[in-house]
C-alpha cells in the first residue's frame, strides 16, 4: 500500500510517500523559520497561511520524485493533532479531499505517535517493548511502549517543555529562533562551570519534568550580569548542561524502574549533540541500546506521518469521505491501538 503522509501541525509543511514493500520513497519539507524568526516564535495565523501556499506543491513534488501519481495512492495520512488548530485544518482538509476523490481512507495520525515511531524508519530499528523519551517543542515525556498504539505515560512536564525552555532562553539571550540550535551553537564556546543552574525535580522521586524554574534561573542570571559575548556563551553552556543532565537523570531512573533494555529518543531536542552523547554514555553504563532517528527526522516531518499512517491503514484504520475533526490537544494516553 502506498501512503501519502502530510504534516502541518505547527511551522513546518511536509509531505512524504511510504510504501509497505519498498519503504520510504520520497519526502520533502518546507520550513517557516525565516517567517517566524522576526517575531521570536510561531505566529499561528501566518503558519496556517503558509501551509495553504506550500502544501499542494510539496505533495506534487514528492509524487514526482517517487514516479507516482495520485491514482496510485492507497491511503492519505495526516497529522490530526496535537498542534495549532489552523495549521492542522490545512493538512486535514487536503487529505480528506484527496481521499474522497479517490475513495481511499484518510488516516488521522497523532503527532507524538509519529515522533515515537520515527526510529522505525531506520535500518537499525528498535523492537518492542521499549522506553521512549519524547522531547519535541511542546512536549517532554517518558513513555513505556509495549507495542504499536500501546503506550503508558510514565512522566511528563508539568509546565514548559524542554524545547520551549530552549526557545525562551535563546530569546532572553538575544540568540533568535529556533532556540535549540542557537543555544547549542553558543554553548560550544562557553566556559563550563562559570554558571550553574538547577536540575529541576531530580532531587525527588518520580519521572515528571519541570523546566520553568530553570528558565527563571537563567532570567535572574541575565539580569545580574553585564552581558557580552562570553556571558551569552557561558550561560548557554550552563543552561544546556542543566537541561541535558535533567533528561539523562530521568532516563536513567526510568531504565532502573522498568528494566527495559531499549531506549528510543525522538523529537526536535533529540537532535542535540550533547544529549545524544550523554545518552550514549548512559547506554554504555547501563548496558542498554539507545535509538535515534536521523537528524532530519527528529524535527517535524512527513515521513513519520506516512509511516504511522501506513501502520494504521493496513489494519483498516481511517475513514473514507465524510467530515473530519482535528484535535489541538490530544493526550497520547487517549490514543487507541489499531484494530
Amino acid at each position: 500500500m502506498l501512503v501519502l503522509g502530510i504534516e502541518t501541525s505547527c511551522d513546518d509543511t511536509a509531505a512524504a510517500l511510504y510504501d509497505g514493500e519498498r519503504g520510504l520513497l520520497a519526502h520533502r519539507l518546507f520550513s517557516q523559520i525565516e517567517t517566524h524568526s522576526q517575531y521570536g516564535g510561531v505566529v499561528p495565523e501566518l503558519a496556517a497561511r503558509d501551509h495553504v501556499r506550500k502544501l499542494l506543491p510539496l505533495v506534487h513534488e514528492v509524487l514526482g520524485r517517487a514516479g507516482a501519481g495520485i491514482p496510485d495512492l492507497g491511503a492519505v495520512a495526516y497529522t490530526a493533532g496535537p498542534g495549532l488548530v489552523g495549521a492542522l485544518l490545512v493538512g486535514a482538509a487536503l487529505s480528506h479531499g484527496l481521499a474522497a476523490a479517490r475513495n481511499i481512507p484518510a488516516v488521522g495520525v497523532h503527532h507524538m505517535e509519529g515522533h515515537l515511531l520515527a526510529p522505525m524508519l531506520e535500518e537499525n530499528r528498535p523492537a518492542f517493548p521499549f522506553l521512549a523519551l519524547l522531547v519535541s517543542g511542546g512536549h517532554t515525556m517518558l513513555v513505556e511502549v509495549s507495542g504499536h498504539g500501546r503506550y503508558r505515560l510514565l512522566g511528563q512536564t508539568l509546565d514548559d517543555a524542554v524545547g520551549e525552555a530552549f526557545d525562551k532562553t535563546a530569546k532572553l539571550l538575544g540568540l533568535g529562533y529556533p532556540g535549540g540550535p542557537a543555544i547549542a551553537a553558543a554553548a560550544e564556546h562557553g566556559e563550563p562551570g562559570r554558571f550553574t543552574f538547577p536540575r529541576p525535580m531530580t532531587d525527588r522521586p518520580g519521572l515528571d519534568f519541570s523546566f520553568s524554574g530553570l528558565k527563571t534561573a537563567v532570567l535572574r542570571t541575565v539580569r545580574a550580569q553585564k552581558m557580552n559575548g562570553s556571558a551569552v556563551a557561558d550561560i548557554s553552556r550552563a543552561f544546556q548542561d542543566a537541561a541535558v543532565e535533567t533528561l539523562v537523570i530521568k532516563c536513567r531512573r526510568a531504565v532502573e524502574e522498568t528494566r527495559h533494555r531499549r531506549l528510543v529518543v525522538a523529537g526536535g531536542v533529540g537532535a542535540n549533540r550533547d544529549l545524544r552523547a550523554r545518552l550514549a554514555e548512559l547506554a554504555k553504563s547501563e548496558d542498554i541500546e539507545v535509538f535515534f532517528p536521523r537528524l532530519e527526522f527528529c524535527t517535524d516531518n512527513g515521513a513519520m506521518i506516512a509511516y504511522a499512517g501506513w501502520l494504521r491503514a493496513r489494519n483498516g484504520g481511517g475513514t473514507a469521505g465524510g467530515g473530519f475533526q482535528v484535535r489541538p490537544r490530544w493526550p497520547l494516553a487517549e490514543l487507541e491501538p489499531p484494530a
